[in-house]
């Protein structure tokens, strides 16, 4: 993503208090004191952060649950920080099951460049409550290891780092739990600590699976400052069976568009199951408390005409990628199924949203009843010979009726579409 979709961006006139917004829209899972964050955030504005650490090279949706808090907050007035972890990310918070794999300096300082490009689409950096980043390599590089023990390491209690939920489910594993990764909540604890001698912070946001990391930061400056800070952890954004997205269980969805493609992102929001399209529509985007109340309506009344998931989709795919990439998409999947032109689309469009389908590569000539057996539409020649003289395929919205008609690649890119009834697509590529 390379530009602010910001000025579309309001939160909902309906809420004094952006807490009350936050908790109708199911973003706090855990936190601190409540009665005590309603007062802070409906007074005069703060300044919060959240971090990203540099684990990979794109940010993904989970992060946008956080990217999205943020917005909301700054909205109201408060000032935000977006931290994207330098050093943080050359450790890596403990996984449940096993130690990551440590990249190197050279890696990680370049995904911190790319993590900040993208934290900064999603914030304004201008007015009274301008977003500021900040990279906690500044403050942890220069820190020796005995100030690290002598000045931080005094804090913390080894009983109380033991129960956090991470670090028990690690110790129970077979794979056990390094010095590292056990350190982790205390790097993470450094920065609050430091935010808030610096800059006054009161306020972390994070992911309710880092509380203990959250915990961390608010139980430090305690302990030093003698002060009261506040934490948030959002809920998770799970699958209808309960499993989390993310790349850990390797089904994220990242908002680069050249890790997920726009058109892949689109459906991914399309394909939103009936229960979870609300909870959607209230988390990832603005539409205020009324309109969604309306989607609810037509969710319960008319489901099979999908409008709010058409809605949730178009909403967030243009936060994330713009209203080109999103009308892109639209245009793609109409034509996809019949209703528009496949060779008046974009090219990458194109071979991003055929990608999506079951899909094959061969050499010109291949015969379509070979292909609907290759892309898996068809599971013997009988059966491809057969579903054609029917007239249940065609090739580039075309109807096949010679059965030994063969692919040309001729829309641009090399490609063809084959599809089969109404709704069963697949696409092969021609290759030479």
């Amino acid at each position: 993503m390379t530009e602010s979709h910001l000025v579309q961006q309001n939160n909902d006139p309906e809420f004094d208090n952006v807490w009350d917004e936050i908790v109708w829209r199911g973003l706090v899972h855990v936190s601190t004191d409540q009665q005590q964050l309603s007062e802070l955030l409906a007074g005069e504005p703060i300044t919060f952060y959240c971090g990203f650490d540099p684990t990979a090279e794109s940010l993904h949706l989970g992060h946008l649950v956080q990217l999205l808090l943020m917005r909301r907050l700054q909205l109201a007035g408060h000032r935000p920080l977006g931290l994207v972890g330098g050093s943080t990310g050359l450790i890596g918070d403990p996984r449940p099951t096993a130690e990551r794999t440590l990249n190197t300096p050279e890696v990680v300082a370049d995904w911190v460049s790319k993590l900040q490009a993208q934290v900064s689409t999603y914030l304004s950096f201008e007015g009274d409550s301008a977003a500021r980043l900040v990279n906690n390599l500044d403050w942890t590089a220069p820190l020796s290891a005995i100030d690290f023990l002598r000045e931080i390491g005094k804090h913390y209690r080894v009983g109380t780092m033991l129960k956090k939920d991470a670090v028990a489910a690690r110790l129970n594993s077979d794979q056990g739990i390094s010095y590292t990764e056990f350190s982790y909540q205390i790097l993470q604890g450094i920065d609050f600590l430091e935010l808030y001698r610096s800059t006054g912070c009161v306020l972390q946001t994070g992911g309710s699976d880092q509380w203990g990391n959250l915990t961390s930061g608010t139980d430090l400056v305690h302990r030093v400052e003698r002060a009261t800070v506040h934490a948030i952890g959002t809920p998770l954004i799970t699958n209808t069976d309960g499993t989390k997205f993310g790349k850990s269980e390797g089904n994220a969805i990242w908002l680069n568009p050249d890790m997920t493609s726009p058109y892949a992102f689109y459906q991914f929001w399309l394909n939103t199951d009936d229960a979870d399209v609300v909870d959607r529509l209230k988390v990832f985007t603005f539409l205020s408390r009324a309109e969604i109340a309306e989607y609810a309506e037509r969710i319960e009344t008319e489901p099979f005409r999908r409008e709010g998931q058409k809605r949730l989709a178009q909403e967030v795919t243009t936060l994330v990628h713009g209203r080109a990439a999103t009308d892109a998409a639209v245009a793609a999947a109409a034509a996809l199924f019949g209703q528009g032109r496949l060779d008046d689309l974009d090219p990458d469009v194109l071979a991003s949203a055929v990608r999506e389908l079951p899909n094959a590569t061969a050499a010109p000539g291949l015969p379509v009843v070979q292909a609907l057996i290759e892309t898996g539409l068809c599971t013997s020649l009988g059966e491809a010979r057969r579903a054609i003289a029917q007239g249940g395929v065609s090739v580039n919205n075309a109807k096949v009726t010679d059965a030994d008609a063969v692919l040309a690649g001729v829309l641009p890119g090399s490609i063809d579409v084959i599809r089969r009834g109404k709704k069963t697509l697949a696409g092969v590529f021609i290759d030479g």
